[in-house]
């Protein structure tokens, strides 16, 4: 090629590096602005709430003032919640029902998916997808026929019966993801463990439940999640406030009549959001850790 084709043909060529540089310069852009909208609506409660938790009752009640501003920050609503017994009691039940909720759950899901996807059996793949379209089913629906097993059972204004109906939104789900982590290892583990002898149990402790950490992991901060901020099955299942979970605890006792204590409800309300959020900081990088270090072992 001649310098003079060179010539000819570099303006072209840079114009389509140049083009390419400004699409990706506007898809930065655009991702950018896109997560900037995102993070203002999604953060705008939060911040609303605290803003509010932290100022006076005659702050609140001036309606000149802006909401997003606080004049006189105080932590009197926060010292009211913590002092009130029956919120010491709320956190309490939700810390007892989240507890065994996640304990029973991963027990069961653990068992579940490691039959569904390695003891192959007649009608496994059927019951693997039933399992997880029982996930579906809103518990708006199911909290009428629970209702009367509940109460048949005579646990009614209690939290042992949120802690047999919790599992039936959790379970499915759980199984499910930990059906995908199980299927994703190799049979030669499988096949390696039998020819050394072992048994399935042995194969599930000593194998599939290391390397499938990250999705245990997973299954965890989910049914967590889900026995932390249930709100249907304990409003319909429990009545008596030394029984009453957080998530309905705060509002039922907060809320007289047509009188709303909005401060100690928006302290009550953060103070409830605190352990997930802990559990997501501290969860959530040894997942991505693990998720990493299994895509890059050898």
């Amino acid at each position: 090629m001649t310098a003079a084709t060179a010539r000819r043909d570099f303006p072209r060529a840079y114009g389509k590096v140049g083009s390419l540089h400004r699409e990706r310069l506007w898809a930065l852009r655009l991702s950018y602005t896109s997560l900037i909208v995102a993070a203002i609506i999604f953060l705008a409660p939060p911040v609303y709430m605290l803003m509010t938790s932290l100022k006076t009752n005659a702050e609140m009640a001036d309606q000149t003032l802006s909401p997003w501003l606080v004049r006189s920050p105080t932590l009197e609503h926060y010292g009211a919640t913590l002092e009130n017994p029956l919120f010491l009691g709320f956190f309490a039940n939700s810390a007892i029902v989240t507890l065994l909720v996640v304990s029973i759950t991963m027990v069961i899901s653990v068992l579940a998916a490691f039959a569904l996807s390695r003891m192959r059996f007649w009608g496994s793949q059927t019951l693997a997808t039933g399992v997880f379209l029982t996930y579906l089913v809103p518990d708006t629906l199911l909290f009428i026929p629970l209702y009367q097993i509940v109460g048949g059972l005579g646990l009614l204004n209690s939290i042992w019966g949120l802690v047999l109906v919790y599992p039936t939104l959790t379970v499915p789900f759980c199984t499910w993801i930990m059906i995908g982590y199980f299927a994703s290892i190799p049979k030669e583990l499988d096949e390696a463990a039998l020819i050394d002898g072992a048994s399935w149990p042995q194969m599930l402790l000593k194998i599939f439940i290391p390397v499938a950490l990250p999705g245990i992991i997973a299954a965890t901060i989910f049914a967590f999640t889900v026995s932390w901020a249930a709100f249907v099955y304990p409003t319909a299942f429990i009545t008596r406030p030394e029984e009453m979970p957080l998530t309905i605890g705060v509002v039922s006792q907060l809320v007289r009549g047509d009188t709303f204590a909005w401060g100690q409800i928006m302290a009550g309300a953060l103070l409830a959001a605190l352990p997930p959020v802990v559990v997501y900081v501290f969860l959530m990088d040894y997942y991505i850790a693990g998720l990493t270090a299994g895509a890059t072992k050898g």
